[in-house]
């Protein structure tokens, strides 16, 4: 059979969407909706790391251990709490993993009813690109489409180091059916900091060992330094600078070894949480010409395209910032423009983004640092440092930061940055604000609502 034979026999659409994680089912929506003819190619579970070894999962067990810290102060309050004082309310793992789960397979659910009601063809299984225009199935099927989308998104590493395969990731920590007494997690960036305040307020004693000396590079250092001491009260051990050469069998625990030769107590679980890699192997993006960057990723322009025609990308496959709302937006975005008759690009300048610690912290903007290497001296930065009334009347140590970085003499505000609770909350509104210009005098010039936290922010002098 000739090439022309099968080229005629293979299915043919307007788009195949290779990954059905976030950005690619955001990318097949958005383009059923314009009339386009969609396959979508995802081998493993709808919503990829996100709805299933992520911020959803991630997020129910921030709810859970945010539950058993306000049960703790519930009962200094007065309230009937029956927990020994000062100790972590016992979580029974399997009940909440059962509605945790339960919440999840409503999420594939309903992506699978949509993806019905759209037209969209799936696919579950893997492919490989042949050319800018044919994606071969691992059936031997092939397909043809006029673009192609590759949201394959990426997945969790281990360093290479002696003992790697003694610990585990956070794709293991969602497999967990109970708060192991101790727990050590090497890192200090996202992933490591939320399932450091989560599992210590599920009763685990955490040990966290950073290379570096502070928490959560890119975000500001006064917040981070507040962060640190939070987590300190809490009972968390931060070993800065404390790069981890090896890890230990010692019986059934582990031990950490540091490049400084010190080792560790054992522990009863380790979790890497030092960085991720796109899937970009086994993809055939040599074979259809798509570049990648030295660490993998794919690189796109501001279009989201990839230098072949006919062939994007989104999500964190790509250089973009690994945030799940930017593949949405950009997926959208760039269907708008191919079937939609749109013009809207993705700004990727002040994108907001929070960590789910305890407190959670965020950011919209440029850090101090930031700022302070873009414009000079020519800052104005406010601070608000405090503890929330709860925290107050239960006697906690917990404080919350707030900081504004404003430039010039209208003192436009750049940067806003949130540490305390709500602070994910708070800080979508004034993301917005951000983006349209504001300057502290609109901050001022707006009442505040009070008694809140997020009155701190208008009322800063």
């Amino acid at each position: 059979m000739s090439e022309n034979d099968v080229s005629e026999r293979q299915a043919q659409f307007d788009l195949i969407v290779v990954g059905g994680g976030s950005g690619g089912l955001a990318g097949a929506f958005r383009a059923a909706e314009h009339g386009a003819r969609v396959a979508l190619l995802e081998p493993s579970l709808l919503g990829g790391t996100c709805v299933n070894v992520g911020c959803v999962p991630k997020k129910a067990m921030w709810l859970a251990a945010d539950i058993g810290a306000k049960l703790r102060m519930a009962q200094s309050l007065g309230f009937a709490v029956d927990a020994p004082p000062q100790q972590p309310c016992e979580l029974d793992w399997p009940t909440f993993i059962v509605h945790r789960q339960r919440y999840i397979a409503g999420i594939h659910d309903s992506y699978r009813k949509r993806l019905d009601k759209a037209g969209i063809v799936v696919a579950p299984m893997r492919a490989r690109l042949l050319d800018a225009g044919t994606v071969e199935c691992e059936n031997g099927a092939r397909m043809g489409a006029s673009r192609i989308l590759i949201a394959t998104g990426g997945h969790a590493v281990k360093p290479a180091i002696p003992g790697a395969q003694l610990g585990g990731t956070s794709d293991d920590f969602f497999q967990w059916t109970a708060a192991p007494k101790r727990v050590a997690i090497v890192g200090a960036g996202y992933i490591a900091v939320e399932l450091a305040g989560v599992l210590q307020a599920l009763g685990s004693q955490v040990e966290l060992f950073a290379r570096g000396q502070r928490l959560l590079e890119g975000f500001d250092h006064e917040l981070t330094a507040q962060l640190a001491d939070d987590y300190c009260q809490s009972g968390v051990r931060l070993h800065f600078g404390h790069a981890v050469a090896a890890l230990e069998a010692d019986g059934a625990r582990v031990r950490v070894r540091c490049a400084d030769g010190s080792l560790s107590e054992p522990f009863d679980r380790v979790l890497f949480a030092t960085g991720r890699k796109p899937n970009t192997a086994g993809l055939g993006l040599e074979r259809a010409g798509v570049a990648l960057d030295e660490n993998g990723f794919i690189r796109i322009d501001a279009l989201n395209a990839t230098g072949v025609a006919g062939i994007d990308a989104v999500g964190d496959v790509t250089t973009d910032p690994p945030l799940t709302p930017v593949a949405i937006a950009a997926a959208r975005r760039l269907m708008d423009r191919l079937y939609g008759g749109g013009s809207a690009t993705l700004d990727r300048n002040d994108i907001p983004t929070v960590v789910f610690a305890h407190p959670p912290i965020g950011k919209v903007g440029l850090t101090e640092a930031e700022a302070r290497a873009r414009h000079g001296d020519n800052l104005h930065i406010y601070r608000a440092g405090f503890r929330p009334m709860l925290y107050a009347l239960a006697e906690s140590p917990q404080r919350s930061l707030f900081k504004l970085v404003c430039v010039g003499q209208e003192r436009r505000v750049v940067g806003i940055h949130l540490l305390g609770d709500a602070a994910d909350e708070m800080l979508q509104g004034f993301a917005v604000a951000l983006k349209r210009g504001i300057t502290l005098d609109d901050l001022r010039d707006t009442v505040a609502l009070h008694p809140t936290s997020a009155e701190e922010v208008v009322l800063m002098r």
